[in-house]
């Protein structure tokens, strides 16, 4: 939208406002459509919110053994994570060569002492340090090999094995930053016995949208049995009882991060059996029930096997604790495309069948072609091309309003909103976005 106001005319109020407009007093929260249409957001948020915050970069069960590594896009930027062999620590570096630029490691993963660029040679060790260099007497003074190491990314900590990076040095440490969504990570980690692991494999999917439709979907309660009327049709068919219902409520975690919790008639692997998963896995499932309620309490093991979570870590990183556990993370190339990369976590011991099972679950429901993933990114497209049409400027999100926050209204999303606008600053006022 233009800013400049004809000679001897007011700019128009609306230019004043920011992105998110927010009346607590009258009930209204409403964010702008500019914020999933203009490249002037998508940019700013490349530089202030996913340069600034910590982001998920993998878990330390995809890098067990030394030398083991994985390399994937994090906030836009190549890099690639791998386990030092002299120290065991888990290193992440920038994926580019010290002499010319190229990625050094070009595997998706893989295990190796060395990481040689195939530009020129150059040959990296897994602490990063440079080792070789072809032809180096042609350098008349001898090169500095300490200095021309790989690149560390700035902040680089780990919580309950998931591993997290920033690009700025000067971000608060993790803990700190994750607040409250560390006593969920716990609750997803302990559930697992204490030891889980990322089942090896990924769903890797793009679709046509703004990356925060995603976020608000991810946690969004309200669109379950609308969009996914066929799943419900389906938990039926095969002898679910649904006359439960779904009930939960909306937790701010503080930092942008928030949880909806809530109860459901499925089956959870961890340990909440029903006729889906068959008689022959009764006995194990009450298993591990009771050893959740013997090492952590019944209030507890309860929360655990029964409880349902779909949880946002601010900016990008969303743990759906349901029928399976997914980890899933995404990033926008531009301000209507989105990639998502998301991969199944389970105890480490997990039996095999109850393994096949959590995997049918996470496959079934949330995997690119089940029953759930394709109606959400339909919904998120359908979306985007209605904001095309024009003639609507705001989105309405203030469902819940004024009571305790259930996990079908949107408290949740304002949770987001509120941090996101906090870190644009300025870049969201609605004056000068195009």
């Amino acid at each position: 939208m233009s800013t400049e106001a004809e000679p001897g005319l007011a700019r128009p109020t609306t230019a004043l406002l920011p992105i998110v407009d927010e009346d607590a007093a009258a009930g209204r929260f409403r964010v702008h459509r500019s914020a999933m249409t203009a490249p002037d957001i998508h940019r700013a948020e490349v530089d202030r919110i996913f340069a600034t915050s910590w982001l998920y970069v993998g878990h330390e069960s995809e890098i067990p053994h030394p030398g083991d590594f994985v390399r994937r896009p994090i906030g836009g930027r190549p890099v690639f994570m791998v386990r030092g062999v002299k120290s065991g620590n888990v290193n992440v570096f920038h994926n580019t060569c010290t002499h010319r630029g190229a990625l050094v490691c070009r595997q998706e993963s893989g295990n190796s002492k060395v990481f040689q660029c195939f530009y020129h040679a150059w040959t990296f060790d897994s602490e990063g340090r440079l080792k070789g260099v072809p032809d180096r007497d042609a350098y008349a003074d001898g090169l500095n090999f300490d200095e021309l190491g790989l690149r560390r990314v700035a902040r680089v900590d780990s919580y309950r094995g998931f591993v997290f990076a920033s690009f700025d040095a000067g971000i608060v440490d993790l803990p700190t930053y994750l607040a409250g969504a560390k006593d969920y990570i716990d609750l997803v980690v302990d559930g697992c016995g204490g030891s889980a692991e990322i089942i090896r494999g990924t769903n890797q999917y793009s679709f046509d949208a703004n990356w925060k439709l995603l976020v608000e979907n991810s946690v969004d309660g309200y669109h379950a049995e609308s969009t996914h009327d066929t799943y419900f049709k389906y938990l039926v068919s095969i002898g679910t009882d649904l006359r439960g219902g779904v009930s939960g409520t909306a937790i701010d975690l503080g930092n942008g991060h928030t949880v909806i919790e809530y109860s459901s008639p499925w089956g959870r692997p961890v340990a909440k059996w029903e006729p889906l998963f068959g008689d022959h896995a009764r006995t194990e499932i009450d298993r591990l029930r009771a050893d959740l309620v013997a090492k952590h309490g019944e209030w507890r093991a309860h929360a655990m096997s029964e409880v349902n979570r779909n949880m946002l870590i601010y900016p990008n990183l969303i743990i759906n604790d349901i029928m399976s556990v997914t980890v899933r993370t995404f990033y926008p190339p531009t301000a209507d495309a989105v990639d998502v990369t998301a991969w199944a976590l389970g105890p480490s011991d997990e039996t095999e069948a109850l393994r096949r099972r959590r995997l049918d679950s996470f496959l079934t429901f949330l995997g690119p072609g089940g029953f759930a993933t394709p109606d959400d990114l339909e919904a998120l497209e359908s979306c985007q091309q209605g904001f095309a049409s024009g003639g609507v400027e705001w989105n309405d999100i203030s469902r819940g309003m004024g009571r305790d926050p259930m996990a079908n209204d949107e408290e949740q999303m304002r949770v987001f909103w509120r941090r996101w606008q906090h870190q644009m600053g300025d870049a969201a006022d609605l004056a000068g976005v195009r």
